[in-house]
């Protein structure tokens, strides 16, 4: 395989990457609002969804081992390969956890009577959003914006922090919903998980820039 072509089959592989991400982003859109609105058809759609992010993730780890067998690619491109290997199972994670919720719909059914708790929803939109900037910030290969995406990570932990205060508190107050309750700690477990996947992401396009794991620190310019 000539360099054209190699470049070709890396840019290819890594607009499937991205296709595979808005797969995920779509799941965990649509498993909220089915969650929000107690859509239990809506919910049905993302667990059988599932088994096609499952099915892109093995396809992209089929390339990418391909290309490093038959290329024996060094330097950034081995690293990039690696890191679509690495980001593509974070993506199937991610989409595991969007089933989980859906699946907790449906368990909870149509006429509980609970309320989804508002930072529930707040921590889906922050968790789309650092999972579209971290994967912006690998086809830009922009470091900036892959610490933005780690920095984000801190608020939502602490929305995980508060939501799962204030359903320990409706538990006390009314035993009746601790069943309700229990699932919504475990829904606002996996979006916390979903914002710690896209930090890994970030972390990965780091990697592919400087290669280094953890946050990118510029060189001390010399006085």
């Amino acid at each position: 395989m000539v360099r054209a072509d190699f470049d070709r089959s890396l840019e290819e592989l890594e607009a499937e990457l991205i296709g595979l991400g808005e797969m995920v982003e779509k799941a965990i859109v649509k498993s909220m609002d089915a969650l929000e609105r107690r859509d239990l058809a809506l919910a049905y759609e993302v667990v059988a969804e599932d088994d096609q992010i499952d099915e892109k993730r093995f396809e992209l780890e089929e390339k990418c081992i391909d290309l490093i067998a038959t290329q024996q690619p060094l330097a950034v491109d081995l690293r990039t390969l690696l890191a679509v290997l690495h980001i593509a199972v974070e993506l199937e994670r991610m989409g595991d956890y969007a089933e989980g919720i859906g699946k907790i719909c449906m368990i909870i059914g149509e006429d509980e009577p609970v309320e989804t708790p508002q930072q529930l929803a707040q921590m889906a939109r922050m968790g789309v959003a650092m999972l579209q900037r971290s994967l912006k910030s690998l086809m830009d290969r922009d470091t900036d914006l892959a610490d933005e995406v780690w920095d984000s990570d801190d608020e939502v932990d602490a929305l995980y922090d508060a939501v799962c205060h204030q359903i320990f508190l409706d538990m006390g107050q009314n035993p009746k919903t601790i069943e309700a309750a229990t699932h919504f700690l475990w829904v606002a477990h996996d979006l916390e998980r979903i914002a710690d996947r896209a930090t890994n992401i970030a972390e990965r396009v780091i990697f592919v820039v400087t290669g280094r794991i953890g946050r990118y620190k510029p060189p001390r310019e010399l006085n």
